[in-house]
């Protein structure tokens, strides 16, 4: 799991909608809390079977005392992927955390979020602390034994 340095200011969020919640999460709303976004694709293997899962994890274990947001980035497949395909995937995989998805400029392959984060692809998990900084930044699989010591570490971090 790649740690970021704790005094870089996690980049907002560039969202064209949202999914599951009828408020339209930011940062900036967030602050004081401890924030963890899951960047997925529907259609990728590693997030099927390891990043969503391991989200629901997180909120069924944690609960209130993180902020779960999930970030549909779509860097392929645009024409499958739409709102409307992830609209019933949510629903198909019962995932309940609020999912925005990514900003897209036109010309640019990579979605706004992900390119202000420099994700490498997806799954990705995003740790940001209360403070508003950027704590994680890992790709791939990892560990929840990892993830549940580094949330539990920054749960207990006293607010700012």
């Amino acid at each position: 799991m790649t740690t970021e340095n704790s005094h870089v200011d996690a980049p907002e969020l560039a969202v064209t909608r949202w999914f599951n919640t009828d408020a339209n999460p930011s940062l900036a709303d967030l602050r004081g809390e401890v924030v963890v976004i899951e960047a997925f694709q529907m259609l990728c293997p590693g997030c099927v079977s390891h990043g969503i899962p391991q989200s629901q994890r997180i909120q069924q274990n944690f609960g209130d005392d993180v902020t779960l947001l999930g970030l549909h980035t779509v860097f392929e497949h645009h024409d499958a992927m739409t709102p409307v395909s992830l609209e019933a995937f949510l629903h198909e995989y019962r995932i309940t955390f609020p999912v925005g998805v990514d900003a897209h400029t036109s010309g640019v392959t990579t979605p706004v979020t992900m390119g202000r984060y420099r994700l490498r692809g997806t799954p990705s998990l995003v740790v940001i602390d209360r403070a508003g900084k950027l704590r994680v930044n890992a790709f791939g699989h990892v560990e929840d034994l990892t993830v549940g010591a580094a949330l539990a570490r920054l749960i207990d971090e006293p607010c700012p």
